[in-house]
């Protein structure tokens, strides 16, 4: 049985670091789009953040991922990368061949599930944080105000934010929208880590030599674009059930989400912030895969003059 690589969890670690500093204001405004009242498109709801909020409106709540997303991201990259070479030893063909689009895909299935344990409870926080920044907009409803109001007097940051989940729901309110999560998470990590590693290969000439750290880039962005995407439309779900006010629940569950949000909004409502989410998937996977390998290059070469 292989050794499992710290080295890929570290790395992950600092990927993950990398992509919230870089990803955090465009993952607000994704927030308010999918779950929001009253923001319209994209553009509009850049400029109402900013008037309203100040530049400091895009970064609120980011403390929390900051720390958290980080270990998250460590975990799945770590999970990743030592489940396709666990798997790639131990298939009856050559070790050396290109990487096997089966052993891909169960290795980012296996990262999807495993993300759901990490990430669905830091999504929850994340987002209850980010939708407690949204102020009174014209033409909202009384009971749209009413709800709005529960956000901004809920939560005093992400510590007292669980501690009221656990309070109210139990652990299991850690992990509403966990089943929107899977759904989203286990393709999506396929569409995200297969895309990577196919478009690194073309990238580099020489398929011998290690991928530049500009092939890295754009490979990673390309795949973060294309997987987050077609990710929107159970992003939305899960967005929405993770948002439901904690006091006052609109949805009973992922079934009645779906159903409300297309009698309510029509189809349309579940591409709902696809454009954020694909440019915002750009610079951020981007910034993750180059972060990982080159850290991942740096530790390498650490252990080597040692």
């Amino acid at each position: 049985m292989g050794r499992v690589q710290i080295d890929d969890f570290v790395a992950g670690y600092l990927g993950g670091a990398a992509s919230v500093i870089v990803g955090h204001p465009l993952d607000t405004v994704k927030a308010r789009l999918q779950a929001g009242h009253g923001y319209g498109n994209t553009f509009k709801c850049i400029l109402r953040i900013y008037r309203n909020e100040n530049v400091a409106g895009f970064f609120k709540g980011m403390s929390f991922p900051l720390a958290s997303i980080a270990i998250y991201n460590s975990v799945v990259f770590g999970v990743f990368s030592n489940a396709q070479r666990f798997i790639s030893q131990h298939r009856p063909t050559d070790r050396k061949r290109s990487p096997d689009i089966i052993d891909l895909t169960i290795a980012s299935m296996l990262a999807g599930l495993v993300s759901v344990g990490i990430g669905g409870p830091v999504d929850l926080v994340k987002i209850k944080l980010q939708m407690q920044t949204q102020t009174s907009l014209p033409g909202m409803s009384l009971n749209q105000k009413t709800s709005l109001l529960y956000y901004q007097a809920t939560y005093r940051g992400p510590i007292h934010c669980v501690y009221c989940i656990l309070k109210k729901e139990g652990f299991t309110g850690m992990y509403r929208g966990a089943g929107a999560m899977i759904l989203r998470d286990v393709p999506g990590y396929c569409v995200y880590f297969i895309p990577y590693t196919y478009i690194c290969g073309w990238l580099t000439l020489d398929h011998h030599s290690t991928p530049s750290a500009f092939s890295v880039w754009l490979a990673g962005g390309i795949a973060g674009a294309i997987s987050w995407g077609t990710a929107t439309p159970m992003d939305v779900v899960k967005t929405r059930l993770q948002a439901d006010n904690l006091y006052k629940q609109k949805y009973k569950g992922f079934k009645d989400c779906i159903s409300q949000s297309y009698q309510n909004e029509g189809l349309q409502v579940f591409f709902r912030g696809i454009t954020v989410n694909a440019v915002r998937g750009f610079p951020m996977s981007a910034a993750m895969f180059l972060t990982y390998e080159l850290s991942l290059k740096a530790l390498k070469t650490r252990k080597e003059s040692d």
